[in-house]
């Protein structure tokens, strides 16, 4: 019988969590009224009821795995709920397109601050593998029209930027906590539930969601705002933290064709020569992981 490496396993695992967040784009279109941190903290809230509940079934021994370090609760807290918090911001003070491709500079980041990881090693095809990914990200959020940064969004692309820091930061310090078991990440969406809420009723006024906005932020919170985080925690402690930054450009990749499947957006030259380029860099950057033997059982 033939089984997939642990390592490699573990990424496959955290690549659930780019097939998540390509549903992110396609589900906020049905709650477009909502205010963003009123949002961030019902999806949030959704994620941390139903992790818990996942939890309970095991009895209340589980719940030790709450029991973590201060460090391992503020980085987990501090990156799910900072980076939402820095987008926001940034799509508050700047063009939505500006500030989404300064926001995806994060993938890139993961790549490059991955060389500082013990055990890991920066490749050529690592950071070639990146740069593709990125220009064809940089395609699709533009719509191949280009984009003109103005000095007078300053505090947003600095946002922007802080944004993908932040996330970026997060997803490779995670290999520190390694030995935090991923449960501990249903407190951690608790923790960002509860921050979303206080930011929320000092700058939103609260807006009722309708039945299908409810709908709507259920599978949210169930996917990409809630098991992805869980995916995305056990894939970037034990995977391949290069590949999966590389492959993380395939979340707008994907998020682009869900839309036009629905109707949503239009097929284009740009779309196509996006997909080319960021399908491109994730083959390139993977190439290890394809060069790896299978280990062999039976």
């Amino acid at each position: 019988m033939t089984l997939l490496e642990p390592r490699t396993k573990a990424t496959l695992i955290g690549g659930i969590a780019i097939v998540l967040w390509a549903l992110l784009a396609l589900f906020t279109t049905e709650v477009s009224t909502i205010p963003p941190f009123q949002l961030v903290s019902l999806c949030f809230s959704v994620a941390a009821i139903f992790s818990f509940a996942w939890i309970a079934r095991r009895g209340i021994e589980a719940f030790r795995a709450l029991r973590q370090p201060v460090g391992a609760w503020a980085l987990g807290v501090g990156g799910l709920f900072g980076y939402h918090f820095f987008y926001f911001v940034a799509l508050a003070n700047a063009p939505a397109v500006d500030a989404s491709l300064i926001a995806y500079l994060w993938p890139l980041f993961i790549v490059l601050f991955s060389a500082f990881l013990p055990g890991e090693r920066l490749h050529w095809y690592h950071i070639a593998g990146a740069l593709l990914g990125l220009c064809g990200a940089a395609v699709l959020v533009t719509k191949g029209q280009g984009f003109d940064f103005d000095p007078a969004y300053g505090l947003g692309y600095g946002a922007a930027m802080v944004c993908s820091i932040l996330w970026s930061g997060y997803s490779v310090l995670n290999r520190r906590y390694r030995g935090v078991p991923v449960e501990a990440v249903c407190g951690f969406c608790a923790g960002a539930a509860l921050l979303g809420f206080i930011t929320h009723g000092v700058t939103e006024i609260w807006v009722m969601p309708d039945t299908g906005q409810w709908f709507a932020i259920l599978g949210l919170g169930l996917g990409p705002v809630g098991a992805a985080f869980f995916v995305w925690d056990y894939g970037t402690k034990h995977g391949d933290i290069q590949v999966l930054g590389v492959a993380s450009y395939g979340a707008p990749l994907l998020s682009t064709i869900l839309l036009i499947g629905f109707g949503k957006a239009d097929a284009s030259p740009a779309v196509i020569a996006g997909c080319l380029l960021i399908v491109g860099g994730a083959l390139l950057a993977s190439i290890k992981m394809f060069r790896r033997k299978p280990v062999l059982q039976g």
